[in-house]
């Protein structure tokens, strides 16, 4: 094992100028990653300068058999936590031979409305709090969970510290400093509300660059719990009856909104969230409805409701933005396997674009 991790870490730069960039893509069921590696000649700071790739779409239920190549473009480059030196993962989308964007390539519409010269004057400022479980890998079953049975009731593991509390903590932080080297605007960590759960934020970043970060921050954790040998879920309900869903709370704000006089912008952007607050349910995560009961934390899935510092509404407006009159404010019903491109372009489009 030692000469299997000597291996691991040698440090490539010492003999040579190639590197290895990680192409990193999402699969076919939109929530799936998918990532492999190629050798380049020297360094590389821009995608521009990265060659598109391709890869096998009928493996990932993303293109027929007979026509199976879809082509990823580099989109983002993030230092590698894991090889480390000179060598980068690639947040990649995807397309067909003929330059359209596939299906579940959801960066491309989101780019769009993040491109528009109306959003674009604005400073879009996004904090996304992705909240995730961690479980036992061969029974599904959370860690620190008794095997068949259930810990104490809610109460201490919030934000918990001890061995009967926090469950998976080495994961937590070892995926905190991965992101921070990794170049991922991660802005804090915290133990969640049912054991075994944790949250990590990403933010403030600016427009499509957060649907970017917390993409690379899902995949930097799907590996290191791979290294761990546990298995992570993004299930908005994991466990049904009394324990906390999960979430990924959305904050938001635009440059008038951090303004004097910001506050009576955030809440024309709010009347406008409810107006559509079907259309963003519909796109803010599978099986949310399992979630969002009015119960643990949540507004209820079939009520637009807002409120200051409520987190029993669907979008909450913090204390010191109501106090200074500007800020920002959270949008509490995307569950935590939406897609960020999807969440963040439909706030950015229905609070700047849309006209109702």
């Amino acid at each position: 094992m030692a000469l299997l991790t000597d291996l691991i870490n040698l440090d490539l730069s010492d003999n040579t100028d190639k590197i290895i960039a990680e192409y990193i893509w999402i699969g076919g069921s939109g929530l799936d990653m998918r990532s492999k590696a190629r050798t380049l000649p020297g360094p590389v700071s821009d995608p521009s300068q990265l060659p598109k790739w391709n890869y096998d779409g009928s493996s990932t239920g993303q293109a027929p058999g007979e026509d199976s190549e879809v082509i990823i473009y580099p989109q983002a480059i993030f230092k590698d936590p894991f090889r480390r030196g000179n060598n980068i993962l690639v947040m990649c989308d995807a397309y067909t031979p003929a330059g359209e964007p596939i299906p579940t390539n959801k960066r491309h519409a989101a780019a769009k409305i993040f491109s528009h010269p109306d959003v674009v004057a604005e400073e879009l400022w996004y904090g996304i709090e992705q909240e995730y479980t961690l479980l036992q890998k061969d029974i599904k079953w959370p860690v620190g969970w008794p095997v068949g049975g259930f810990p104490g009731p809610q109460g201490p593991y919030y934000c918990g510290v001890g061995a009967d509390k926090s469950f998976g903590r080495d994961i937590v932080d070892a995926h905190y400093k991965a992101c921070l080297y990794a170049g991922v605007n991660i802005s804090g960590i915290n133990g969640e509300v049912m054991p075994g759960q944790w949250e990590f934020q990403v933010g403030p970043s600016v427009g499509i660059s957060a649907g970017d970060e917390l993409w690379v921050a899902r995949y930097i954790l799907e590996r290191i719990t791979e290294i761990a040998g546990v298995a992570l879920s993004f299930d908005p309900k994991p466990i049904p009856g009394d324990w906390n869903g999960a979430g990924a709370h959305t904050n938001y704000s635009t440059k008038s909104m951090r303004k004097d006089g910001g506050y009576e912008i955030i809440k024309e952007a709010i009347k406008k969230l409810g107006l559509r607050h079907k259309l963003h349910i519909a796109a803010y995560g599978e099986g949310n409805e399992r979630r969002l009961t009015g119960r643990h934390e949540t507004a209820s899935i079939d009520n637009f409701t807002s409120g200051v510092a409520n987190r029993g509404a669907s979008v909450r407006i913090g204390r010191d933005t109501e106090k200074q009159g500007k800020g920002y404010f959270e949008d509490r019903r995307p569950a935590s396997n939406m897609d960020p491109y999807v969440v963040t372009s439909l706030i950015a489009e229905t609070t700047m674009l849309w006209k109702p």
